[in-house]
């Protein structure tokens, strides 16, 4: 038992860069005090003191704001941060390394009786907000974003979004073209993450793309350079260097100009 909140609490440090002593963690994560009784609920439900495990868990629900049904099954190092009202249902799977925010819900659509709540399988996180609902599985290291209506199986390594949950997919990118990529976006002035093929912002997809069809010209602009050289021609020896602040300059001019414009048209300013 004691070998087993050792290894919740070290799972904390590895999750949360605002824990800073062990004393602390034990001592002020609602998280952990919900799992370690949900433990003891769950072992009462297993030998069929159902009433016990029910109590276990309204205590636990009532000093943490957190609801695990003491028939949920719930596997190692799972963490619950700030964890006020997560709500965890009766059929409930989850397995090792799971990570839970604030507010998610694993609830059920069908009041049969049965399997009516999610499966989450190794290393799946869930963001705070979301609700994931059904007898259906989030497979390994799936991501569900904040706030999220899930209502059917998510594959693995997936991400879902949005209400109701869509999977976010990443563009198919080769390491060469993931590298180029990179370099160009740091020549021009872009942060690397922006231009991400997994960057599910429609904006950051397009400049990407842009950024690869640049990559593309200058190869091919290169290799006719190469070409009409090799024939005796001089071109192509200094490619134009891009002056990223001219862009905070122009920005600048612009912002002035609106101003004027503004001025002239409203003479109160």
């Amino acid at each position: 038992m004691f070998k087993r909140m050792r290894e919740d609490i070290k799972c904390v440090f590895g999750r949360d860069p605002a824990a800073r002593n062990t004393w602390e963690v034990l001592t002020c994560y609602p998280g952990l005090h919900a799992l370690w009784c949900h433990r003891l609920a769950h072992a009462f439900w297993k030998r069929d003191l159902k009433w016990l495990g029910r109590i276990v868990s309204a205590f636990s629900r009532w000093m943490t704001g957190i609801e695990i049904h003491p028939g949920a099954v719930i596997g190692r190092r799972f963490f619950i941060d700030h964890g006020m009202g997560i709500v965890i249902g009766e059929t409930a799977e989850i397995g090792d390394d799971v990570t839970l925010y604030h507010g998610v819900t694993l609830g059920g659509t069908s009041w049969d009786s049965g399997k009516r709540h999610p499966t989450l399988e190794n290393g799946v996180v869930i963001g705070a907000g979301a609700k994931v609902l059904g007898p259906f599985t989030v497979r390994t290291n799936a991501r569900i974003g904040s706030n999220a209506v899930v209502v059917k199986e998510v594959p693995e390594g997936a991400t879902v979004v949005g209400i109701p949950g869509r999977i976010v997919k990443a563009q198919e990118t080769n390491d060469e073209q993931r590298t180029h990529r990179d370099a160009l976006a740091k020549k021009y002035g872009f942060n690397s993450y922006a231009v991400s093929p997994d960057n599910p912002d429609p904006v950051a997809q397009a400049i990407g793309q842009l950024v690869d069809h640049i990559h593309l010209m200058d190869a091919r602009v290169s290799d006719m350079c190469g070409a009409i050289n090799e024939m005796g021609g001089d071109v192509c020896k200094e490619m134009p260097e891009l002056d990223v602040s001219n862009f905070s300059d122009a920005e600048a001019l612009a912002a002035e100009q609106r101003k004027k414009t503004q001025e002239a048209f409203d003479p109160s300013i």
